[in-house]
């Protein structure tokens, strides 16, 4: 953990604190996410501050994991924080695949911008259950992309595709007959049609989770990321660290909720005394301050394996699963020690209650993650027998 790190961290987490909660009852933050003006007008309060992409730097290095946990968790103490300062899902996964293995080329064109925060960025994995496509099993892909002369034609449905309505770039996973394939495209594209924006618990990204109609979609070879058949391979490099990301904002959204609660009940009163007081409020609270430790250790532990280079495949769907699930029981019992104000909008804790249930099931449910590692129990098991 680098001093240079911390310093980034403590910028973010002030900025955030003073810049962008102020944002949080803003009537552009709709049941979609905030609007592109909103969103727009955050970037360049973060821009102007140089925290905009803190992440990454002016000569294109990243941080660490590690030191991203630190970043992101501060950007994460307002939902509003990781979109203003350029870190949300899906732009900061995204970002990151293409600056491993993207072309230069394909770097220009499609990861600039997104550094720049000019523009945000979709993943179009997930397929509609109705069509049998492809969910947390992506071996059920039915999108086909099939070669035409320099060109490849894709077509499909895609759905929970966060943030399409309003995205510029997108990351297209069709099968090929060599297999899962992944193709980079600018948007809009008439070939890619919004079916409908769906109505979900969360609303804190930008252009909600849409259902879309990918037809006859025409994409230059040039356009594809990494060989033919790669697309799984390409994908797991985004996988795993996004799903840590995803446990490093929310840990930040949790930790606020927390500081909402201590001081409601610090400063609230009945029978005859503070509610912190009572022992069934305090303990809540200090309930809390162990699930937050916890989840702060194993997004440490998970960082740490991948920035020893490790694929950290299951170490990743164990801390998922982990801080996803510590997560939910600390936003739970903050809008049960706030009693009504909890469930109501006057502060963000019933918003982050939302986000962190929905994030029980994005990027993998709880129990796929725990099927998975049931194999991999299995699979060890079976190596020692040998």
């Amino acid at each position: 953990m680098t001093e240079n790190a911390r310093a980034i961290a403590a910028r973010v987490e002030a900025f955030v604190r003073h810049a962008i909660i102020p944002h949080e009852h803003d009537p552009r933050c709709g049941a979609h996410g905030p609007s592109e003006e909103l969103v727009a007008e955050l970037r360049d309060k973060a821009r102007a501050a140089g925290v905009l992409t803190p992440h990454i730097s002016a000569d294109g290095t990243h941080l660490c994991h590690r030191e991203v946990a630190i970043v992101l968790r501060a950007a994460g103490l307002s939902p509003l924080g990781p979109v203003a300062v350029n870190v949300a899902a899906p732009d900061e996964g995204n970002m990151y695949l293409l600056g491993k293995r993207a072309s230069a080329a394909q770097k220009t064109r499609f990861l600039d911008p997104l550094i720049r925060g000019e523009a945000r960025s979709a993943f179009f994995m997930t397929e509609p259950a109705a069509d049998g496509g492809a969910g947390s099993d992506p071996s059920m892909l039915m999108t086909t992309a099939v070669a035409d002369g320099d060109h490849w034609i894709v077509n499909g449905r895609k759905a929970f595709i966060t943030g399409a309505a309003g995205a510029k770039v997108g990351i297209v996973m069709a099968k090929a007959e060599q297999g899962a394939t992944l193709f980079l495209v600018d948007l809009p594209d008439p070939a890619i049609r919004i079916e409908r924006v769906l109505d979900t618990i969360d609303s804190s990204m930008p252009g909600g989770h849409a259902i879309v109609a990918i037809d006859e979609l025409r994409i230059p070879a040039d356009q594809m990321l990494g060989n033919p058949g790669e697309g799984f391979q390409l994908a797991q490099v985004r996988l795993a660290p996004a799903r840590l990301t995803h446990c490093m904002r929310w840990l930040g959204a949790c930790t606020r909720a927390q500081e909402i609660a201590v001081d409601y009940a610090n400063r609230r009163h009945a029978f005859g005394k503070s509610l912190i007081d009572h022992e069934g409020v305090g303990f809540m609270l200090a309930e809390n301050l162990i699930d937050l430790k916890q989840a702060d250790l194993m997004i440490d532990w998970c960082a740490g394996v991948l920035d020893d280079g490790h694929p950290g495949t299951a170490e990743s769907s164990m801390a998922k699963v982990a801080v996803s699930e510590a997560l939910m029981r600390i936003a739970d019992r903050c809008v049960q020690v706030m009693g009504g104000t909890g469930v109501s909008g006057d502060t963000v804790v019933e918003q982050v209650f939302r986000e962190v249930r929905a994030f029980r099931i994005y990027d993998g449910p709880t129990e796929v993650h725990k099927w998975s590692l049931a194999r991999k129990v299995r699979r060890d098991w079976k190596a020692v027998q040998a």
